[in-house]
């Protein structure tokens, strides 16, 4: 209770200090007519606005929800069974509000900002309303500049820019949390700030979560905001536009900050619930209506601002679960239309092995090359047309016994394209790593190579890299160049380290 007392203070929702200067200097009160499931029916607050923060006994606030002619229905954020009929409420005349600023860094918070980590009291004097107008197309730049996940499969063929809207969408279990984690840890050292929001998960999930970003030492750039599974319907409905919210303070300030909405499945399934209970007319999935409006007002305010307006930049990955590979169900599509492309994780290749399971056929980001470096478009070319032909020429080869030279040719390069793909958890690549990796794969210096030397290969000729190039890695990490120059040293090296790694394979590659 004392702790949401100071969050009601940070919400500015205090009865002390409400302003009635529109109300003819007459606090508005009203009476609880119905109560039940964190469901209340008010009477008297019928100048009420929708999603205005109430104020009732004990402590406990409220979001006003329906508008009807007679009275106001509202859901409880706290206390459900604190309130019965007859009870008092306030309008406070305000939304929602949500502590923001960089205190918040490294902390753990509810939807509300009330600490959940044991940290202390977050000390700041800033506040932001959850629910804002997203940014003007005016006022908006290109999205150009690469926003690098350290997973090479991504990269290179589905990248992603600051200030874009990349939906990850797949089954349950096939890592689409993993790589929403490994791309905040990869902004480490890069300055881009970091807001991660679990909606309707376990608590165990949540902390296994912040276990890894603290010990990669990224939880210092990164804010936690927890809608655990055992949390009331609209604590998980206001959890994604609280950590908007956060995000849009540092993206107003000309920050680069990126934003995981985990997941916006159970975000739907919280406002279906929230919206059945105030008796709503169902809809497709018995949805309600406006469940399209529930996420694109969320989603369209990530953003990368023009210079004139500071030149910061939101960028959004929600993440959306589906039942058997189904991308055709009814908040997936919503999704889909609504974001900038798609990351598609395929069960079967998860449980083949090939991780990340990203489906090259049904991921897409509809920026494209503009937010790749040039170093990165050059080597990654033909790498999504290299790997389509292998996946469907795999599936031939298996009904023949003789092929072509050239077919067995296409089926060993994709085949190490695919093992060269495969990445660890939690262990995102640099960009020049990557470039330089790609570029001995897809100039098919590895056809030799026995696939399960691969990985071994990979670790071994970054290390050497780093050890005899220096600075030519350098150069390519400062300025997303490759020229031709670079290209020659890569090759060599490739050849001077195969020499040593597969001694019997490069003499057969040199006869």
């Amino acid at each position: 209770m004392e702790l949401y007392s100071e969050s009601l203070s940070g919400l500015k929702a205090s009865v002390d200090k409400f302003d009635a200067s529109q109300t003819g200097g007459m606090r508005r009160y009203g009476t609880v007519l119905e109560s039940g499931d964190g469901i209340v029916t008010i009477d008297g607050l019928l100048d009420c606005k929708y999603g205005e923060l109430l104020e009732f006994e004990n402590g406990v606030n409220g979001i006003a929800f329906n508008m009807e002619e007679q009275a106001v229905g509202a859901v409880l954020l706290n206390g459900t069974s604190a309130i019965r009929e007859g009870s008092r409420v306030l309008g406070t005349d305000r939304v929602v509000e949500v502590p923001v600023g960089l205190a918040l860094l490294g902390r753990t918070v509810d939807p509300l900002g009330r600490p959940l980590d044991a940290k202390g009291t977050i000390h700041t004097d800033k506040f932001r309303p959850i629910e804002y107008e997203a940014s003007r197309i005016i006022d908006r730049d290109a999205v150009n500049e690469p926003l690098q996940t350290g997973l090479m499969a991504i990269d290179s063929m589905v990248p992603i820019g600051k200030g874009q809207r990349e939906l990850i969408i797949g089954d349950r279990q096939t890592g689409k949390s993993a790589i929403a984690v490994d791309t905040i840890l990869n902004q480490k050292d890069k300055d881009v700030l970091c807001i991660y929001v679990a909606i309707g998960q376990k608590a165990s999930s949540i902390a296994r979560i912040i276990n890894t970003l603290e010990k990669a030492g990224a939880l210092e750039y990164t804010t936690i905001v927890a809608a655990t599974a055992s949390d009331s319907a609209p604590m998980q409905y206001i959890a994604p536009y609280a950590g908007c919210a956060m995000a849009e303070e540092f993206m107003y300030q000309g920050r680069d900050v990126l934003v995981v909405y985990d997941d916006l499945s159970k975000h739907a399934v919280a406002y279906r619930a929230m919206s059945l209970l105030l008796k709503r007319p169902p809809g497709r999935e018995a949805y309600p209506g406006d469940v399209f409006y529930l996420h694109s007002r969320l989603l369209e305010r990530a953003a990368k601002l023009s210079q004139a307006k500071g030149g910061g930049s939101m960028t959004a990955l929600p993440i959306v679960e589906t039942q058997s590979g189904d991308i055709s169900s009814y908040i997936a599509t919503n999704v889909i239309s609504i974001t900038d492309g798609q990351l598609f994780l395929e069960s079967e290749l998860f449980y083949a092995g090939i991780r990340p399971a990203v489906n090259v056929g049904f991921s897409v980001s509809r920026v494209g090359g503009s937010a790749q470096s040039k170093a990165m478009r050059k080597v990654a070319g033909q790498l999504r047309l290299d790997l389509s032909q292998y996946r469907e020429m795999a599936v031939f080869a298996q009904f023949s016994s003789e092929l072509d030279k050239a077919t067995q040719t296409l089926l060993a390069q994709g085949e190490r394209l695919t093992e060269m793909l495969k990445q660890p958890q939690y262990a995102p690549m640099a960009m020049e790593e990557q470039v330089v990796l790609l570029y001995v794969v897809t100039h098919r210096l590895l056809l030799n190579m026995p696939l399960q030397k691969i990985a071994a290969f990979k670790a071994g000729f970054i290390e050497y890299m780093h050890t005899h190039y220096a600075d030519m890695m350098r150069g390519i990490a400062r300025t997303g160049r490759l020229d031709d120059d670079d290209a020659r040293c890569i090759e060599a090296a490739a050849r001077d380290f195969l020499a040593d790694f597969l001694p019997e394979e490069a003499k057969e590659a040199q006869a």
